[in-house]
């Protein structure tokens, strides 16, 4: 079975139950986007409030070090907005 490798603007998009990393393991730095609260859209359940985290992608530094940027936004698609723009101006 192959897998389908998600990406959004060119970078990748990986989703492990309520947190998605975002960006390309290669450049300085990633996103972190964490799914705080849900909603019922019809018969949809929906991401309603996320926490975006912009951080250093360098593992031998502790979590608290590597955070550079956080915001609270209202659906994925604020979400990866900011996190697009955020990884634009970062990652140069």
């Amino acid at each position: 079975m192959s897998k389908e490798v998600l990406m959004y603007k060119n970078r990748r998009v990986v989703r492990q139950g309520d947190k998605i990393i975002y960006g390309n393991l290669n450049e300085s730095h990633i996103a972190e986007i964490d799914i705080i609260s849900k909603k019922q859209v019809g018969s949809t359940e929906v991401a309603d409030k996320v926490d975006v985290t912009l951080m250093l992608n360098d593992m031998m530094l502790s979590r608290r070090k590597r955070t550079v940027k956080t915001s609270k936004k209202n659906g994925l698609f604020s979400a990866f907005d900011l996190a697009s723009v955020w990884l634009e101006r970062y990652c140069k």
